[in-house]
């Protein structure tokens, strides 16, 4: 759907949906007219009601060309599309018919809209004839749809946003809601506001942004949710808190599942006994109880138990489906809720239907009239992999995602899909881990480009609609997958014009699921017309006939074979893999404020990479002091399946023994960055999930010879043993760290920067180790260098601005003249406002409020994701004024 341009600009905005995390953001998109878009939030959209986080508003930054796939690739070299497709469909072709359609793979993405996802669930389970179709998906929910079938019989998320605003105590477990959920965290921190009487728990390992907002942290030991949630069950049992004649009428397996705490050891959570009674007594007191949950409850060998665990002590109170109580999944994709629906899951049927339930299989397969419906599930995500690699899996088809750096173990991910006989790759550029090992590369399009559905965590289903053209030869996924299907002989069953024809399809076998009692049925809109879909305004499901939106189970009927919830008895168990003294620290993994997955699109915007420009470990002052490492050293991250080198940060945030590194850096964008290769492929026996959060390590120096920081108009392209790069407005930043300093210095700036004949401007100082080069094209600055024996102090976001600029004498300090003070690294990201600019404001004016500040600099006032540090400098800056 298209408004009126507000601008005067002849284009028209677009509304459309951002395409980063599970909140499902409206966005307002509007092209610039040079490539470019202009972004705002749609205030009429129910998610954000016109907020945008950082990484949403930075969306026009990200939609440039540099680096796409234009045109089919086979083996490197250019081809044509029918080529292409033609090889695409003869090899899985040929491939099933050797050894059998469980011999070829679809590892998908939650990045897929809707209707990529349902021809790509369709033509894998109904017409290829195996199960093996998985997504990135796996990775972060896995384990909550798994606790949610089991509870309720279906994969349903209960609740709705508004219930997070509505609740008298929100309890965050496992979930850094200020980063990874920006919007949805400033709805909660509006909430709080307008009323103080709410109480906010925040449940996680590490002291986070989010603790920002906590009136009560608990530092768990990590692993040990179900330990906490099971006495939190005895607890409701002990003090007469349980609804019972909800349990009664609704509720199968109460005295299973309290019978099971009596094994449990609050001790095991780490937990002071003062802030375990604190938790306890605002659960009971308070009726209007949300718990969030997310990644750090998901993402564990024990997930599912966690998610059960959870849902146990809402079940037991009947505080479930009412406003302002229940348990919440926050999706970590713009689409893992769609991708749920569709059935792009292994072990599940589009529109929650049952691949082992054979009535369910029928009505698929004769909706689709499909040759058949494989009758158990496929491989899920780590398991594929294992198959890919030991030969049982031959065509692997991998679209818009990438596993050589997401998945667990992912060297051996890398080795496998490079072993593998035939790969495909649909993706927006060949510059990924994984697109650069395929045999065939094909040009999809992407976020602006994109025109179908996507649902968001609280099941709301928002248009994505295309603002750019198509470029090059791109196409939409959904094409690409039909024309394959075509050519391997379904052509009739997979002959769509547009994506409203999928949506209709899709619509009308949710109906049928309907009358299988399933919850998923948004049937109402089978017949949607072609401009209808092109307007269709955000909207909840169900829509049906049956029910329209709203929220599900207050009424104690659940999709189960009785219609009862199930209880289940949880027993806790620790992470597989335990501390040693070979392997003494334990890795958290997870999500910065402004990057995205493997950054493909938001390491195009320089503004998100100056908060945090490179990989890095978090550890704790008494681990870092153990280790001799300080702040700014290197660290060697090493684990039974792999290593990776990161900046270190030593902070309290993380509890002694445990450390952080974050799940981004890939290798496009650092040399050793990949910390999903040091994660063990240990799984959630029930879910599949992966223990992402769980791993064990150890964790060195590491002695490089010399260290440098770098910037260059032109894109380097190091092979030091360290480097890690990152855009900024004119050009590259570059981390680098060798093995020995070169015995040429001049010489190794002219390949790094490919500046062969560059005037070269040198500040050498071979026995201190200090080496400075800028290097001048007509007198200008195209690239600089600064080497030194350890971490280099220079102010980096000043001599980011030399780029450019003409040399003088002060080109080589590496600081700004007195006329030009350092903005510092960069706190808001959504201003560029840097810390050194912050403290100076607050010195200057004397503020004394986040709120001050923002009047002052901005800083804070668009996402506020940055508001927890604002808060931090602020108090930092006042104990020193006091110390004065």
């Amino acid at each position: 759907m298209s408004v009126p341009s507000t601008t005067g600009s002849a284009a028209p905005q677009v509304c459309t949906t951002c395409p980063y995390c599970g909140v499902g953001c409206g966005v307002l998109a509007q092209p610039d007219g040079h490539g470019g878009l202009t972004i705002s939030g749609d205030k009429s959209h129910p998610a954000n009601a016109g907020r945008l986080c950082s990484k949403g508003s930075a969306l026009g930054e990200t939609v440039d060309l540099a680096d796409r796939l234009l045109t089919p690739e086979i083996d490197g070299a250019p081809a044509d599309w029918d080529n292409a497709l033609d090889l695409v469909a003869q090899r899985f072709r040929d491939t099933i018919a050797q050894h059998g359609p469980d011999s070829v793979a679809f590892y998908v993405s939650g990045q897929l809209l809707t209707e990529d996802y349902y021809v790509a669930n369709k033509l894998m389970k109904g017409f290829i004839g195996s199960a093996n179709i998985d997504t990135n998906s796996r990775l972060c929910m896995a384990s909550s749809v798994a606790g949610h079938r089991r509870a309720f019989g279906t994969d349903t998320v209960p609740g709705l946003y508004t219930d997070i605003e509505d609740a008298d105590v929100v309890v965050l477990v496992g979930s850094n809601m200020a980063w990874c959920h920006p919007v949805l965290y400033q709805r909660l921190v509006a909430a709080r506001k307008a009323r103080p009487e709410m109480r906010v728990i925040n449940i996680d390992p590490r002291r986070t942004a989010t603790s920002d907002i906590a009136d009560l942290h608990l530092a768990i030991e990590p692993g040990s949710d179900a330990a906490l949630f099971n006495g939190l069950l005895a607890e409701i049992v002990a003090k007469g808190a349980t609804d019972q004649a909800f349990t009664a009428e609704h509720v199968t397996g109460f005295h299973e599942a309290l019978e099971a705490t009596s094994s449990g050891d609050l001790a095991a959570t780490g937990l002071p006994p003062g802030q375990i009674r604190a938790f306890f007594d605002l659960w009971l007191r308070n009726e209007k109880v949300v718990t969030v949950y997310s990644q750090g409850v998901n993402q564990s060998s024990s997930g599912t138990d966690k998610v059960n665990a959870i849902i146990n002590c809402h079940l037991a109170t009947g505080r479930i489906g009412r406003p302002g109580m229940g348990p919440f999944s926050v999706t970590g994709q713009p689409n893992a809720m769609g991708g749920r629906e569709v059935g792009g899951l292994a072990n599940m049927l589009a529109c929650h239907l049952d691949i082992e339930v054979p009535e369910h299989r029928a009505a698929v397969k004769d909706f689709w009239n499909s040759p058949g419906i494989p009758d158990g599930p496929g491989l899920k995500a780590v398991d594929m992999f294992r198959a890919v690699r030991d030969g049982r899996i031959k065509a692997l088809w991998v679209i818009c995602t990438n596993p050589a750096v997401s998945m667990p173990d992912a060297d051996a991910v890398r080795a496998a899909i490079e072993a593998c006989d035939f790969v495909v790759v649909s993706d927006v550029t060949g510059r990924t881990d994984t697109a650069r090992l395929a045999d065939v590369r094909l040009p999809a399009t992407g976020w602006g480009e994109k025109d179908g559905t996507v649902t968001n965590s609280e099941r709301c289903i928002s248009r994505q609609r295309a603002v750019l053209p198509a470029p090059g030869e791109a196409r939409h996924d959904w094409r690409i997958l039909a024309d394959v299907a075509a050519r391997m002989g379904w052509q009739k069953e997979f002959d769509y014009r547009n994506p409203a024809e999928i949506f209709r399809e899709y619509a009308a076998l949710s109906g049928i699921a309907g009358t299988l009692g399933r919850d998923f049925d948004i049937s109402a809109k089978a017949d949607i017309s072609d401009s209808d879909y092109e307007s269709l305004a955000p909207f909840h499901w169900p829509c049906s006939a049956r029910k329209i939106g709203g929220r599900f189970f207050a009424d104690g009927q659940f999709y189960t074979g009785d219609g009862r919830a199930r209880m289940l008895p949880v027993t806790p168990r620790e992470p597989v893999s335990r501390p040693s003294a070979d392997y003494p620290l334990r890795l958290n993994t997870g999500r910065v404020r402004d990057h995205w997955h493997t950054m493909t699109r938001t390491a195009k915007s320089p503004r998100l990479s100056q908060h945090l420009a490179e990989p890095y470990l978090e550890l704790h002052p008494a681990d870092a002091q153990d280790r001799g490492l300080a702040p700014a050293d290197l660290a060697r991250v090493e684990s039974r399946v792999g290593t990776a080198i990161l900046r270190v940060v030593v902070t309290d945030r993380v509890r002694p023994g445990s450390v952080f590194a974050p799940m981004h850096w890939t290798g496009e964008t650092a040399s050793a960055g990949r910390i999903d290769a040091v994660v063990a492929a240990v799984t959630d026996p029930v879910s599949g999930q992966p223990e992402s959060k769980g791993s064990v390590v150890q964790v060195a120096r590491f002695d490089a010879g010399w260290y440098g920081f770098a910037v260059s108009a032109a894109e380097p392209f190091p092979t030091d043993a360290y480097w890690a790069k990152a855009r900024m407005r004119d050009g590259w930043r570059t981390e680098l760290a060798g093995d020995a300093c070169p015995d040429d210095w001049e010489a190794y700036a002219r390949a790094l920067f490919d500046l062969p004949d560059a005037e070269v401007l040198s500040l050498l100082d071979p026995t201190r180790g200090l080496a400075r080069l800028a290097l001048l094209r007509d007198g200008r600055v195209a690239a600089a260098l600064f080497a030194s024996p350890s971490p280099v102090a220079v102010a980096r976001n000043h001599v980011a601005t030399l780029v450019g600029t003409m040399a003088e004498a002060a080109t080589l300090s590496g600081r700004p003249g007195a006329d030009m003070p350092d903005p510092g690294a960069t706190v808001c990201a959504c201003f560029d406002v840097g810390v050194n600019t912050v403290l100076a404001a607050i010195r200057e004016q004397n503020l004394a409020s986040v709120e001050a500040i923002g009047a002052a600099l901005q800083a804070g006032t668009n996402c506020g994701s940055c508001r927890p540090e604002l808060a931090t400098l602020l108090a930092a800056a006042q104990v020193r004024e006091a110390a004065e």
